[in-house]
Formats: structure tokens, sequence, C-alpha cells
């Protein structure tokens, strides 16, 4: 089907949308593969960590000047794999050519069993301002069924550094494990607030093909939660979280007032950013590119002066029109429809009016004046909406 499009005569030179204001470094290294994880990552591999700052440095180059941005966000992997040089070293090149407005937010996605007080000082130094602290769980016998490598113990002392040197700490915390039960879920949620975080996400466990953790359901050895039970684990996240004063501001985040994720929220509005490193995501002026998921190539290719983007996608107008609407919905705010004209150029009821109909009158979306967004038994079956609506 084909909409009409609005033209809309743009009030400033570069909107967000198509120039990033965000940039996203990725950084591959991990000392143990978790069952779950389906990212790019590099285990056993710390001989090439120079190498893949060289590299990384060579694929920040070809910006050919610094660029200004106001949210930096280093993820992996697990980044404070590095030792305290490895990451200054890190952050010295990265600077060079991301230069951080003010007002910047600039997080760090850290494992609780690594991070220490020396490279704490080292964040705190080149002005991270955030922490991502993947607690996953305070139960054993979970972090046993998910595969990680640290201790319930580790996450206290880890918050208790971020907070003296950095300030702002976000807890990560996974529900719906094998074997998981309300109680364990429900003191997850009590222990993970009892540390004062700003900000909580919480993801459902999904099962990657490919993954170990995959690969031990296909053969019978681990039984996935049912459905209805993984919804109850989800709504009470809800209801705690709310309750204590969290904002549920994306389907999986919760923030208190203010501390939402600037970075992450500006994947939800579908706006532009810049990716480097190993499996690095890209969208710049309406393009999306995807780097090399294998190490060695990538850093081949960026040592050589090649590019290391091995897949790239331009969407046409009205593609970029569904998208962004299928991103926005995630957001506990929805689409706002001046803003999506302003974006896409398209009217909202003309992308997808009879979708959002029929949605509407199941209950499953509410609608305001100037806002469409999921209603709480949206928020259950979001996924399927989204695909309703496109």
């Amino acid at each position: 089907m084909t909409v009409a499009r609005i033209h809309i005569l743009e009030t400033h030179s570069s909107p967000p949308w198509l120039t990033p204001r965000a940039a996203y470094v990725h950084v591959p290294f991990c000392a143990h593969h978790c069952g779950y994880c389906d990212f790019a990552i590099a285990t056993g591999q710390d001989h090439l960590i120079e190498l893949y700052i060289d590299a990384l440095e060579a694929e920040l180059s070809t910006l050919k000047q610094p660029q200004p941005i106001s949210t930096l966000y280093i993820g992996g992997g697990t980044p404070t794999h590095l030792n305290p040089s490895q990451l200054a070293r890190m952050f010295r090149s990265i600077r060079c050519w991301l230069d951080l407005s003010p007002g910047y937010e600039f997080s760090i996605e850290a494992n609780p069993g690594t991070l220490t007080a020396d490279k704490v000082a080292v964040l705190a130094e080149h002005q991270v301002t955030r922490v991502s602290l993947g607690a996953q769980s305070f139960q054993p016998h979970l972090l046993r069924a998910l595969e990680r490598d640290h201790e319930p113990d580790d996450v206290a002392p880890a918050v208790e550094l971020i907070k003296r040197y950095i300030g702002q700490v976000s807890l990560d915390l996974i529900f719906a494990a094998p074997g998981q039960s309300e109680d364990d879920w429900h003191d997850d949620l009590r222990r993970a607030m009892s540390f004062g975080p700003d900000h909580i996400s919480t993801y459902g466990l999904t099962y990657e093909k490919g993954t170990p953790l995959w690969k031990q359901w296909q053969r019978g050895e681990i039984k996935p939660l049912e459905e209805d039970d993984e919804l109850k684990l989800y709504a009470l996240a809800i209801d705690t979280l709310e309750q204590a004063g969290f904002e549920h501001y994306e389907i999986s985040n919760f923030s208190l007032p203010d501390k939402r994720s600037r970075h992450n929220q500006v994947y939800w509005a579908n706006e532009a950013y810049f990716g480097f490193g190993m499996g690095a995501a890209r969208y710049v002026d309406g393009r999306r590119e995807l780097n090399t998921r294998d190490l060695r190539e990538y850093i081949r290719r960026c040592l050589a002066g090649e590019s290391p983007v091995f897949q790239s996608e331009k969407l046409g107008p009205q593609e970029r029109a569904r998208e962004t609407l299928a991103v926005q919905l995630r957001r506990c705010d929805g689409v706002n429809r001046a803003r999506f004209i302003e974006q896409t150029g398209y009217d909202l009821d003309a992308v997808a009016s009879a979708a959002i109909a029929r949605n509407l009158e199941r209950g499953l979306l509410v609608e305001t004046d100037d806002n469409v967004y999921l209603s709480r038994r949206g928020k259950y079956v979001a996924d399927a909406v989204i695909r309703d609506l496109l």
C-alpha cells in the first residue's frame, strides 16, 4: 500500500533522525560466554585487545574530524574486562573523535565480578557519568542456570564503587529463567532496589538460536517458563517498581524521575547514531549498517584501511515511517502524532489507521489528542501489537 506523504519544511538543517547526536562503541571481550548471550563477543582472545584498540582508533578516524555528541555508550561484551591501562587508552582514542557536548551522558556496561576500584577510577577520570551493571539475579541457582560468572555478593561492592566515584548506576535483571519462582523474582527486585539504583532494566529471557541455553532447551535439559508464568513476573516487576517510585518509561526499563537512559531513548525514538567496533550497528542519514562480527576480520579490515561493514541497507521513506512507528511504541509515551509527521513526513493514521483502530477496540492501545501508546494489557503482548501495526 502506498500512502500520501506530507512534505514538511525543516526548521533546522540537521534533525536528530538524520545526523547523529549519539554514539555507541562495542568492546567484545569477555572472560566467559554466558549461556543465553547472542551478542558479538570474544572469549579467550585477550591477546588481541591492544590490536583491537588500534583497529577501533582506525575506524573512528574515518570520521575525518571530531563529531559533537550528547550521549556516548560503551557496551559489549564486557568493557570493564579490559585492564585499567587498556581502558584509559581506549577512552583517549574515543574522545579524540567523539566530542561530548555540555550536559552529556556517558554510559558504560560492567560486570560486577570484574569491576575493581582501579578500573572505576579510570572511568571517573575519563568522565563516565553512568554505569550499567549486569546483576541479572541475586539467586545463586539462577546465576548458574544463566551461566553467569559472578556471585550475588559481588554486586554490593560494585555499586558502592560506582556511587562513590561516578554517581549514576543502573542494574540489569533477567526474569523467566528456568526454574525461577515468583518469590525468586520478588526477592531480586527487592534486593536490587535496596542498593538505591537510579535505573533498573528487566529483560525477559529469550532463547536465541545457537546459544548454549537454546541447545540445552532443544535437548530437553531445561524447560522454559510457561507464558502465563512469565507474564506474572513481568506484571510483578511493573507493580513493584512503580510503587517504589520508578517510572516505567519503556517496555523493559524503569527509572527514577530524570534518570532515564538518554542514549537508549535515541534508539527508541528511531533517531540517528554512530556505531564503532566489532558487530556494531549505526544509523546515519537513513542508512543502517552493521560491522562484521568476526574479531580478526574486523581488526584486519580496519588496520588495512578497509570498511568493516558487512551489511548495509537504506529504507525508503514509507518503510522508515513504519519502522519508526514500531520502535517508538516500545516507549510508554508511545508515538507523538506531531513529532511523527515531522520525523517521517507521514501522518500516523495514513500509515496504520486500520491496525490502530483494531488495537484500540481490543484495549491494547490508548489514544489521546497527541499520542498513541500501549495500554497495560498492550505491554504484555507488545510484539504482537507491533506486528499487527506493520
